[in-house]
Order: structure tokens, then C-alpha cells, then sequence
């Protein structure tokens, strides 16, 4: 088991002001190793991935009793923060978080992302990886391509048409427009079926059309068409606000590599594009352990109990080397998120 941090033996020293390259990380990874944080949490994400499925059970159980009635659609909301835990598991497995085994990692991450949310489990490792591997970095990672957002004043020029109008009102249109977030999730994840091996494609496509079966009967059973459309609507707008409220604060906002400049070294390249959100217990389970996004990105593998722990080490390594090391609460987060989209879309504004 991992020390506690009050155990946490001090940071090797480094002179600030060192090229940021691979010996900045090296040091840190040294100690969060010598911490056993690396090292996996069966136990934990055992009991994790137990309770979300009791719990789950429990609802569609509930959804299926309470039947045609529009009392169902209470069940709605808890419905989509069940399955956003169900995401973040998800998640955790694609980074080898919850076992080193890749088998049976992508087996817990078929099972939470294609047949209980009907996500792609491939797609999102596949995009994804390219955002770890070169966060905000406007040619390689795919969360900040020009898309129906943009976050940069080079990007915002070129738009046109509709998409200008959007990226004039696109700070006052980001939280709406996640309320789509869990429907794009899904078409997003059916188109990607091209892109997979036959293989790969094969058992991907069964769990997402086997998700979507599932789903369809159980609300077309339970409660007449009206209800049944209604209770999806509710359900698949909630879940998509809930993963935008988890990723909206990451890195949005935040530092951006020059393109044509000198590559950052790990440590710089991880910290300066990512922000944390402040907060406790409570914070940690509704972000999913995305709010140690600092951690998380320095160390993807690490366990999602170990991010907490990790943070006193890696904040004195920043200090240490005079990186800034960006925290922020909740709500002050999202409002430096919007800021930045504000200021994108100010040029156009003005014309």
C-alpha cells in the first residue's frame, strides 16, 4: 500500500531554470515510484466496478416497477450519473489504471464503454492517446482541432458561414451544446467502426448495437413511446452536461505549444497545458479523479486512488523548478475555461 503523504519522503533536488527535458520527470518519477503509487489498486476498483453494477441494477430494476408513469423520468437524472461513473471506469481501464493485463483491461473497458453506454471503447482510446500524448497542442491533439469549437484567434478567422456565428457565441453556447454530448458520443463511435480492424470492428459493433437494442426495449417496455422518448431525452442531456462539467476545466484555457517552436520535455508539456480543480471527497467522485488532471497526466497509468497522494510530490517538484503549477476551484475553473473561448471568438464580434 502506498504511504500516506504526511510519509512522503522530500523531492530530489533540481536547479531551477534546467532545460525541459526527460531529467526534469525523471527525479519525480523516481519518488512517486519509491511511494508504490504506480502500483495497482485491485481492491479498490473491484469493489468500484461492484457497486456502479449493483447500482445500475437497481435503477433499471426501479425503471422497470415504476413503468408508465412520468415519475420514471426522476430516475432520468441518477440514471446519467450512474453512467458517467460508468465512463470514468471506462476510462480508467483504457489507461491500464485499473491492471496491467491489456486483455482484460479492454474487457472491462468493452463492458463499460460499448455495451453499457454504447461508446466506442477504441475510439476513445484511439483519440484519446493522441490528446495525452501531446495535450493543447493545436496540430496533434485532436480535443483542440477547429470542430464545432475553436481555441485559437488563427482558427477563429477562417470560419465561416454558420460556424462563424458559432464561434462568436461559443462561450455562451459551450454548456448547451454538451447537453449533445452523449448522443455525439454514440454516432461518433459508430462512424469509427471504418477505421477498426475486421476483427476489432466485429465485436465492437455487436456490444454497440446490442447496447442500443437493450436500451430501446427497456424504455419501449416500461413506458409508452411519449415517456420512453422523453426519459432518453432527459437522460442522454444530463450525461452529456456531466461529462462536459468533468472535462470542460482541463485544459481549456491553459497553455498551448507553439507548433513551430522547441518541443517541451514531458514534465513542462504535461503541467503547463492542464489546470486542477480544488475540492475534496465530494469533487473527486464527481469528476472521476479528472480534477488531478496535472497527475493524471504525468502519470496515466496511475490508479485513480493514488492521484490525491501524488499531488503534495508533484506540486513541490514545480515548485522546485519554478514551473507554475495551475489549481483553480470548481467554478472559477469553468469560468477561465469560457473566458478563453470568449476571447477566441472576440475578433469576430467586432466586425
Amino acid at each position: 500500500m502506498p504511504q500516506t503523504t504526511a510519509g512522503v519522503a522530500a523531492l530530489p533536488r533540481q536547479a531551477p531554470g534546467s532545460s525541459p527535458g526527460g531529467s526534469e520527470f525523471t527525479p519525480l518519477l523516481r519518488t512517486v515510484k519509491s511511494q508504490d503509487l504506480l502500483e495497482r489498486r485491485y481492491a479498490w476498483y473491484t469493489r468500484g466496478i461492484a457497486v456502479n453494477a449493483l447500482a445500475l441494477a437497481g435503477l433499471l430494476t426501479g425503471i422497470v416497477m415504476v413503468g408508465d408513469s412520468w415519475w420514471t423520468l426522476l430516475l432520468a437524472p441518477l440514471l446519467a450519473v450512474l453512467c458517467a461513473r460508468t465512463a470514468f471506469m471506462g476510462h480508467d481501464a483504457g489507461h491500464g489504471q485499473i491492471t496491467a493485463n491489456k486483455a482484460a483491461g479492454r474487457v472491462i473497458g468493452l463492458i463499460h464503454g460499448n455495451l453499457l453506454l454504447g461508446m466506442s471503447y477504441s475510439w476513445w482510446n484511439h483519440k484519446h492517446n493522441r490528446h495525452h500524448a501531446n495535450p493543447n497542442h493545436i496540430d496533434k491533439d485532436p480535443d483542440v482541432a477547429a470542430d464545432v469549437l475553436v481555441f485559437t484567434g488563427e482558427q477563429a478567422k477562417d470560419r465561416t458561414g454558420f460556424r462563424r456565428w458559432l464561434t462568436r457565441n461559443q462561450a455562451w453556447l459551450f454548456f448547451p451544446l454538451t447537453l449533445l454530448e452523449g448522443v455525439a458520443l454514440k454516432i461518433q463511435s459508430f462512424r469509427d467502426l471504418r477505421r477498426q480492424s475486421p476483427r476489432e470492428r466485429s465485436v465492437e459493433a455487436v456490444l454497440l448495437v446490442s447496447h442500443l437494442a437493450g436500451y430501446t426495449t427497456l424504455l419501449l417496455t416500461s413506458m409508452s413511446p411519449g415517456k420512453a422518448l422523453a426519459f432518453a431525452a432527459l437522460h442522454q442531456t444530463l450525461f452529456g452536461l456531466h461529462l462536459g462539467l468533468a472535462f470542460a476545466p482541463n485544459h481549456k484555457g491553459m497553455e498551448m505549444p507553439d507548433p513551430s517552436g522547441e518541443p517541451w520535455g514531458h514534465l513542462r508539456r504535461q503541467v503547463l497545458t492542464s489546470r486542477n480543480i480544488r475540492g475534496g471527497a465530494v469533487t473527486d467522485w464527481f469528476l472521476g479523479g479528472l480534477n488531478y488532471q496535472i497527475e493524471h497526466h504525468l502519470f496515466p497509468s496511475m490508479p485513480r486512488p493514488h492521484l490525491r497522494l501524488a499531488q503534495p510530490l508533484v506540486r513541490a517538484h514545480c515548485r522546485e523548478l519554478g514551473i507554475a503549477y495551475v489549481e483553480a476551484g470548481l467554478v472559477d475553473s469553468y469560468r477561465q475555461a469560457l473566458r478563453h473561448m470568449y476571447e477566441v471568438g472576440e475578433p469576430l464580434r467586432a466586425e
